[in-house]
């Protein structure tokens, strides 16, 4: 009997892991993808995140596979400058894949002690006043004292128990991925900076060795079932750089036939699913 299972080996499952065994917790991480992330949710590291890697002792071994870049942004398409004088080492972003910070993060439970299993769904669970009992997608039941739900906005855990996920649709969808683009990096830059003022929506951030993070709006791609084409995006960005480009599917710099994935945030503050 483990004391915590945890659906879901994403960053948020991987980092409760960890906190768990410090103290001792047992601990057990479902995962149901048996390879790296098939989902691109994150594209870097935020201020505070960084510094709860650095007090983790995490930090030296993430930067080296990320890209810093400055703490800006933009709200309703107008740019907001980085903040200046901020109490804080850490005072940036930091561009990194996602499945990059997922692997890092995982093997960082798994040094402290925390099990993970890939290739294991969540498919049901029961809970009694001593504990839950999980049951696997190929049927086979586990007990814990406790169960946490990792498992994203369409978690098998939060709609078993009948949790809510209130909000808005969002109005304005975007593409993203992670890929290498067939254009050398000077020219990406200087379109990519020509288009972002006047579309928030476009960019293509260099991850080095010729990955991108590629985001897109995602006009004319209404299938949200389904992840998105090589075409899809190419289509937008012929329509936005006025140029075919040539785009290759890449995971972490490895070149893979399954794409990493869009994102369907921007904008949605949450969406029953």
């Amino acid at each position: 009997m483990f004391d915590v299972i945890i659906a879901g080996c994403g960053p948020t499952g991987a980092m409760l892991a960890a906190e768990l065994r410090l103290h001792d917790v047992r601990v057990l991480v479902l995962e149901k993808e048996t390879g790296p992330a098939s989902f691109v949710r994150i594209v870097g590291l935020h201020i505070r995140s960084l510094e709860l890697m650095a007090m983790r002792g995490l930090l030296d071994r993430i930067v080296e596979h990320g890209r810093r870049r400055p703490a800006a942004g933009f709200f309703a398409a107008i740019a907001k400058p980085p903040p200046e004088g901020l109490d804080s080492s850490y005072a940036y972003l930091l561009g990194i894949p996602q499945p990059v910070i997922e692997r890092l993060l995982e093997e960082h439970a798994i040094e402290l002690g925390a099990q993970v299993r890939h290739g294991r769904a969540l498919a049901d669970f029961e809970q009694d006043d001593e504990g839950v009992t999980v049951e696997l997608g190929d049927g086979e039941r586990l007990r814990s004292r406790y169960l946490v739900g990792c498992d994203g906005a369409r978690s098998t855990v939060r709609r078993r128990l009948g949790v809510g996920f209130p909000g808005e649709a969002s109005r304005t969808d975007t593409l993203m991925g992670e890929m290498e683009v067939g254009v050398p990096q000077e020219e990406v830059a200087a379109k990519v900076s020509e288009i972002g003022e006047t579309d928030k929506r476009f960019s293509l951030r260099p991850f080095g060795e010729g990955v991108y993070s590629v985001v897109v709006p995602a006009a004319g791609v209404s299938d949200r079932a389904e992840p998105p084409t090589l075409e899809d995006f190419q289509q937008q960005l012929r329509t936005h750089m006025g140029k075919r480009i040539t785009l290759t599917i890449s995971r972490d710099g490895v070149i893979s036939q399954r794409l990493v994935r869009l994102g369907v945030l921007a904008g949605e503050v949450g969406r029953q699913n």
